[in-house]
This record gives C-alpha cells, structure tokens and sequence, in this order.
C-alpha cells in the first residue's frame, strides 16, 4: 500500500566653486559622506501563513502567487526555514533526497503546532518547496513547507479547500482518520471507504508510530511482520486489550507506510489501522476492553 547583486556605477565630474577662499555653501570638502546609503539588496523569500493556489517543488520568484485563505486553494505555507550545515555549501538538494531530512523533521514539528495534531493522523499531506537553482546560486537557503488536504487516504494528490488549516486537528473535525470499510479484491485492499464509526466497518485508525530513521527504503519495504508487530501494539493500547498471543484472534492490522519520496527526505510516521476480518464492528474500538474486542 501504499511531493542579485546590485552593482552601482558612479561617474562622473565634480566642480567645488570658490569664491575667494570660503568654500560654497558650507560644503566640508568630503565627497562621499553626503550620499545616502543604499539599502542591501533583499533576495526572495516566500511569505508564510499564505494560502497557494498551485503547489510546486520548485518556486520561481518570478511566478510565485498567493492568495486569501478565504478562497479556494491548493496548499498553505505553514513555514519557511532557513537550511544550516554541510547542505549550504553544495549543489542545492533536491526534491526526495536525503539532504532535505532535516527540513522535514522542522516542518513535521511546525506542522503539529499549526495543526493541533499529527499530520499523519489526517487527509493531509506535507510537501517541501525549494529555491530556484539560480536563486541558490545567488544565496538563497530557505525551504517552505506547504500543507495541502487530500481526498482520502488512499488518493494523496491536493485538492483545493477553503479557509486556513490553522487549529483544524482540534477537538471533533472532518479531516482525522477514524472508521473504515475496506474494500478488497480477492484478499488485496482496494481502497478504504471512510464510514461513521456507529456504520458497520471493519477498519478504524488507531495512530501513527515512527519507524527507525537509519532504515534505507529497501529494508524497510521488505519488514511487513515488523510493521505488524509495531502496529498490533498500538492496536491493544487503542482497543485496551493485552497485547499477548490472543490479540491476533481479537483484530489484525492494516497500515500505511510513506511514499518512497517521503521516505527518502526523512518521513518515517506509519499510519496503523485496526482490522476486523471475521466481524462487523457498529462502535469505535478505543477503550473497548476485551470484552468489547474479544477472542474469537
């Protein structure tokens, strides 16, 4: 199962007429102390706390647009950052590369602030933009991370929404993963249909865990039993059952990793879901107990 150098020329004749040995005007000799000071030349940076209506990898000061979080939108910038260390020195990072893990874990972190919650934990994805490579060139060190919502957690792309995601994970809201219906294809999840959790469905998300950072993507795509075993975990302290050799006969797990390209720039929350295979569940599984979620 499882995004200039401002050169200023100076030229020119000065003339000091005098009349008899007073210079004019009370001029003090100095040629240079009366100009103004320049101001320093300011490179682009996109704003923060601005809604976007396209999403792009890549910002071009020259085509960079935003607009009020009251009308539709694509994304929202919830931070730029200021890239630090050895990555100031080279080539600018790209887009899923390795370079960019310290760049995701600050918006991670400024995501939850934004937000109320984990990210993870709701129909929404995060992705970095970065500095044109002329722009890099010329000293330009930020990141932006953009917020945008999807369309469940099967479809990943954006879609456009209305009004800022500031505060959206607060208390009761329509964006967090709660209840499912899977749909399967012979014994391979199709997609996940979103129900109320008082309809019958035989999934609902119990939370996210963070695998280990050192882990390359073609390990970690070959440890299923060891995702199982981090999510059944979650799943007992969801439902409030012992996590024992009965849990497997209580419930089983469904999870959604990252894409490799998150992967890659550092993102390692996986989404867990408990699964009921043998029963259709009409309540939400938190605090059940095990009588609520028995052995069967």
């Amino acid at each position: 199962m499882r995004r200039w150098l401002v050169a200023l020329a100076l030229a020119g004749t000065v003339t000091v007429a005098l009349s008899g040995c007073v210079p004019q005007h009370g001029a003090d000799g100095d040629l240079l102390d009366d100009w103004p000071v320049l101001p320093v030349a300011q490179s682009f940076v996109p704003a923060t706390d601005a809604c976007l209506p396209r999403i792009t990898p890549v910002v071009q000061a020259g085509t960079y647009e935003t607009v009020d979080c009251a009308r539709s939108h694509l994304a929202e910038t919830i931070h730029v950052g200021t890239f630090t260390g050895a990555v100031t020195r080279g080539e600018r990072p790209e887009p899923g590369s390795a370079a960019l893990r310290p760049a995701r874990t600050e918006c991670d972190q400024r995501a939850r602030d934004v937000l109320g919650g984990d990210w993870h934990s709701a129909r929404l994805t995060m992705n970095i933009a970065l500095p044109a490579n002329s722009a890099w060139n010329s000293g330009a060190r930020w990141f932006r991370c953009d917020l945008s919502e999807t369309d469940s957690i099967d479809n990943t792309r954006p879609v456009n929404r209305v009004g800022s995601l500031r505060g959206a994970m607060i208390g009761d809201n329509p964006l967090s993963h709660r209840c499912f219906d899977p749909k399967l294809i012979g014994n391979n999840l199709n997609y996940m249909a979103p129900v109320l959790c008082s309809e019958p469905h035989r999934a609902e998300f119990v939370g996210v865990y963070l695998e280990r950072s050192d882990l390359s993507w073609a390990d970690f795509s070959r440890a299923n039993q060891r995702v199982h075993r981090r999510c059944m975990a979650l799943i007992a302290g969801f439902a409030e059952v012992p996590n024992n050799s009965e849990l497997p006969y209580r419930a089983g797990s469904i999870f959604y990793p990252p894409s490799q390209r998150e992967w890659e720039e550092g993102d390692r929350g996986i989404r867990c879901f408990l699964w009921s295979d043998d029963r259709k569940l009409t309540r939400s599984m938190r605090g059940a107990g095990p009588k609520g979620l028995p052995a069967i």
